[in-house]
């Protein structure tokens, strides 16, 4: 059995979990072997007579739902054996596009056990990208809401239907599991074949489709499960939409290694006293969510500290300065950020009794070597492209990208995996989150960081949020261009612009100043991510046009503000 493989390098994280020195020095990956699956050889070990909550989920109307983990287990293993009877077997691609429902994780862990591939699938797609994933997925089965089975009429495919909710012509039901047998079928499945196939939030261009085994998210999230600090018996919450990396990093695998309980908080609309107040009843220890969130919630009134929270973080997006010392100032406790992407658990974090520095995203976690490299030479630097070193144990990293050995190549170029993220390191060894190699650009021959910018802006009780792209310029080749959405309570207005332009000119460098706002509803992925993409091909179709954006404010425009450098 290879449980206790596992469970042994988790204690020693959960042992160390204060110094990350030491963990870093003692941590070693689990050898798993070359036979390992999580749902059977770790989630059924621990679940087995455990009547501690794995899943406590909680609906707007205060309806809820507790289901142990001995409850979940046999809910997952009856859940594999209908599938089985469905067709699916091991390495059939099955989508799933399901929202925070029980039927979520049992059909993750169900699929699992049939050493099946899961396909996690957001429910706001439409049904073209749904075509995209079904025909380039090679998709066997769709597990999706009764509610969503029209979408699918419109996406060809020989595939086996399956519906949760009431019935639906030509869709089997899922609610049938539940009188299935619980003596599953024994699946033998290598620790190389994959498990899940996550399709990337598509900032830029078409979404890859990311493969990662049996090992590389079950296994690799043992990083993730140190840098959330969730313990045995905890009460974790994660703001995540299912369908995405990042609730697979905190709404399953992280929680469910460290036996604690995935609480979720299910609402239409975000309601920041709701929230807190869930905080508070729910007795939620550890607690993740994207800046965005964060920044909603200091508009709000954050009131006292929950009392039983010991560990608040946020990943997703970089979180800037001014949130986390606004939270701090609030509720004495750090912000702690952390970075990772689709193709990788979590690969640096601010790790639990650590020292804060404001903006960065802390040290590499344990078994994580992070090289910076410049793009230009290739060389290592002390600013440079954020990779892990091919030549050293990267057991959470992907397998590569679905059907596309190409971009496999690329991004596993001159043994090294390529983030494409820009970060700093000081001399303390703190890594600082610069930019996207594709978002940085140059204004008068000085290289200018969105993310810098964007965090001083958002210090500004107008903004909301912030995206900073290159305007065209003649004789500067581009300059800075910010579009904001607006706070509560501010209008577009000249005198709204004069104050943003004039902030901004305090906090930056005169070659990163903002020479042009511009206050807009920000484009962005189905997973909440700002598409810079097409705010910059705003920006150039308007200049090749020689037009200038109608709802643009710019500096030279206002008496008070000089142009400067």
């Amino acid at each position: 059995m290879t449980a206790p493989d596992f469970r042994a390098a988790r204690d020693l994280l959960l042992s160390s979990r204060q110094d990350i020195a030491s963990a870093s020095e003692q941590f070693r990956w689990p050898d798993v072997g070359d036979s390992f699956n999580w749902a059977t050889d770790w989630f059924d070990v621990v679940a087995r007579d455990n009547d501690r909550i794995a899943l406590w989920l909680v609906e707007e109307d205060g309806s809820e739902s507790r289901i142990s983990y001995a409850d979940m287990a046999e809910r997952s293993d009856r859940v594999a054996t209908w599938l089985a009877e469905q067709g699916v077997s091991r390495g059939d691609r099955v989508l799933l596009m399901l929202g925070n429902q029980v039927e979520l994780w049992e059909a993750m862990l169900g699929i699992m056990k049939l050493g099946a591939v899961i396909l996690p699938t957001s429910t706001v797609l439409g049904a073209a990208d749904l075509a995209d994933r079904v025909q380039r997925g090679g998709v066997h089965a769709v597990i999706a809401n009764a509610a969503d089975t029209a979408t699918f009429d419109a996406v060809p495919g020989d595939y086996t239907r399956i519906c949760v909710g009431h019935e639906v012509a030509g869709w089997a039901r899922f609610a049938d599991a539940a009188t299935a047998s619980p003596d599953r079928p024994r699946v033998d499945v290598q620790s190389d074949d994959p498990s899940l196939i996550y399709f990337t939030s598509g900032t830029t261009n078409k979404p890859k489709m990311v493969v990662h085994s049996q090992v590389s998210y079950p296994v690799g999230h043992l990083t993730t499960m140190y840098w959330l600090g969730v313990r045995p018996g905890d009460v974790h919450l994660a703001i995540s939409s299912p369908g995405w990396g990042k609730h697979a990093w905190s709404c399953f695998f992280a929680p469910w290694i460290a036996e604690a309980t995935v609480f979720v908080y299910n609402y239409a609309r975000f309601d920041a006293g709701a929230l807190l107040a869930q905080l508070r009843r729910a007795e939620v220890t550890t607690f993740c969510a994207p800046p965005t969130v964060w920044r909603m919630l200091i508009q709000s009134e954050l009131g006292e500290r929950p009392p039983a929270l010991r560990e608040i973080l946020s990943a997703g997006e970089p979180l800037n300065p001014e949130v986390i010392n606004q939270i701090d100032q609030a509720w004495g406790l750090g912000i702690r950020d952390g970075y990772g992407q689709t193709e990788t658990t979590a690969i640096i974090g601010n790790a639990p009794g650590s020292a804060i520095k404001a903006g960065s995203m802390g040290h590499p976690l344990p078994g994580v070597e992070i090289a910076l490299l410049d793009p230009a030479t290739g060389e290592r630097a002390e600013e440079g492209e954020v990779c892990l070193d091919l030549s050293t144990a990267t057991v959470n990293l992907m397998s590569g990208y679905f059907g596309d050995a190409e971009r496999t190549e690329v991004a596993m170029r001159d043994g090294f995996f390529h983030t494409g993220d820009v970060a700093s390191r000081d001399a303390d060894g703190f890594i600082t989150f610069v930019g996207r190699t594709d978002d940085i650009f140059k204004s008068s021959d000085y290289k200018v960081s969105p993310f810098e910018v964007e965090s001083v802006l958002i210090e500004h009780p107008a903004v909301a949020e912030a995206a900073v792209v290159p305007a065209p310029h003649e004789t500067r080749l581009s300059v800075v261009k910010a579009y904001v959405a607006l706070a509560a309570g501010w209008d577009a207005s000249p005198e709204t612009a004069l104050e943003v332009l004039r902030h901004a000119r305090s906090g930056l460098p005169p070659y990163m100043r903002v020479r042009r706002v511009e206050f807009f509803e920000l484009p962005k992925t189905s997973s909440g991510k700002i598409r810079r993409v097409e705010l910059r091909q705003r920006e150039q179709e308007a200049a090749d046009r020689g037009e200038r954006l109608p709802g643009e404010w710019r500096d030279d425009e206002f008496p008070g503000l000089k142009p400067g450098r």
